[in-house]
């Protein structure tokens, strides 16, 4: 009896535990990753506090978004580059992570007025990357924990590909729309050129091909358009203009090394 007694206690010592107690060493197990994901909670939360300014002061609530973003941006970078370096080498490898174009962007929009659309793939990026870990989260409360956050979460990967090209989409989009802020009194004369500097991070980045993606499937748009037969010549004539201006634009494609 005394060994069998032992025998069921060295299992439940084995066994994987589950609830509460779990999820608390899971978090002191993964400061870093809970970290970043509760940033990435506040970026939703404040984004939704700005679109629906039931509590305190709207602006603020935007504000805090952004500082949300960067926050998760620069733990992202920690995460990948845990060494800083003064040297030309570490300031390549830093701005082709995906994770600095974000802290830029954040950086671009604080110092211009609210811009509803400017929280777009901030909130996007949030929603998707926080959904993947939350799962983390659930499955270490247990299998059959919070049924309807696990559907939710399932419904947000499902369309993780859409909302890609939608933040894709929102990115170029932004470019004109910088410049029309100016004209608006709501950004200041360089925000445009700073954009596009991110612009071409977004576009060059060897993680994440959908901006490229999404500038060509313009191109395309746009060529089979001048294409039409019907179409006056000086339409075609403009948006010829327009392609060959933005491919001048482009900047070059760095090669993807195999690790």
């Amino acid at each position: 009896m005394g060994d069998s007694s032992d025998t069921q206690t060295q299992e439940q010592q084995q066994a994987p535990q589950k609830g509460w107690e779990a999820l608390k060493c899971h978090v002191l197990e993964h400061k870093v990753e809970v970290a970043l994901w509760a940033t990435r909670v506040f970026t939703i939360l404040f984004t939704f506090a700005y679109l629906i300014p039931i509590f305190g002061n709207p602006y603020n609530a935007y504000y805090k978004a952004l500082m949300s973003n960067a926050a998760t941006s620069a733990l992202r970078l920690h995460q990948r580059i845990p060494r800083v370096t003064l040297s030309r080498e570490f300031l390549a490898h830093l701005l082709v992570e995906d994770s600095c174009h974000y802290l830029f962007f954040s950086l671009i929009f604080l110092y211009v007025a609210p811009v509803t659309l400017v929280l777009l793939p901030v909130f996007l990026f949030a929603v998707l990357h926080s959904a993947s870990y939350s799962l983390t989260l659930l499955d270490t409360l247990g299998q059959n924990s919070w049924w309807g956050a696990r559907l939710l979460i399932s419904l947000v990967e499902f369309q993780s590909r859409n909302i890609l090209r939608l933040v894709a989409f929102t990115e170029i989009f932004l470019m004109p729309f910088t410049v029309f802020l100016i004209f608006l009194g709501r950004a200041g004369l360089l925000t445009p050129f700073i954009y596009y500097h991110f612009l071409s991070l977004r576009y060059a980045s060897r993680r994440n091909p959908y901006t490229r993606n999404m500038f060509y499937e313009f191109r395309l748009l746009l060529e089979r358009t001048a294409s039409k037969p019907g179409l006056p010549s000086f339409l075609r004539s403009a948006i010829m203009a327009v392609i060959n201006f933005t491919s001048r634009l482009a900047p070059p494609i760095p090669q993807v090394q195999q690790q």
